[in-house]
């Protein structure tokens, strides 16, 4: 009688599924946390001002200016530096439409032929409404007790 070995005819596997549910796990973790707007690529300090927002300013064109003079409209950025780039881009974003309001939102430090190229641009295409945008100016803050008759009294 012959007793077979049943463990010898048995190969080592290795179970994909367990990993491909920790890759999966990544991979959505990943996406969900990583930020899709176009804003956020471009760090812009805007200059101060006290004005509120408009609420126009919610359907207006925008119109980004970096601190190294690079132009984005809407989401799209203009390859070249150039008037006629700049306004070929702004006519493919806005259409026809040139009754919309376009804020331009220009970095602090960008320079100011940049931000004149673009006033030029929509003079050409015929944009009226132009705003810029500002960042509210930062008020200092003080201490309750500085105001108090006795509050500034020093030992």
């Amino acid at each position: 009688m012959r007793i077979r070995d049943s463990h010898a005819g048995d190969e080592p596997d290795i179970n994909l599924v367990p990993l491909i549910d920790v890759v999966l796990c990544l991979i959505i973790f990943f996406v969900v946390t990583t930020t899709f707007d176009p804003r956020s690529v471009l760090k812009l300090q805007l200059p101060r001002a006290q004005a509120q927002q408009n609420e126009a300013q919610s359907q207006a064109l925008s119109l980004m200016i970096n601190a190294d003079g690079r132009y984005f409209v809407g989401d799209r950025e203009v390859l070249q530096t150039d008037v006629d780039s700049l306004k070929r881009t702004i006519a493919e974003v806005a259409g026809d439409d040139r009754e919309r309001s376009v804020l331009i939102r220009a970095d602090a430090r960008t320079p100011w032929q940049s931000v004149i190229t673009a006033y030029d641009a929509l003079a050409q295409l015929g944009f009226q409404r132009i705003a810029n945008a500002t960042a509210p100016q930062m008020q200092p803050i003080t201490s309750p007790m500085a105001n108090s008759p006795g509050g500034n009294s020093t030992r």
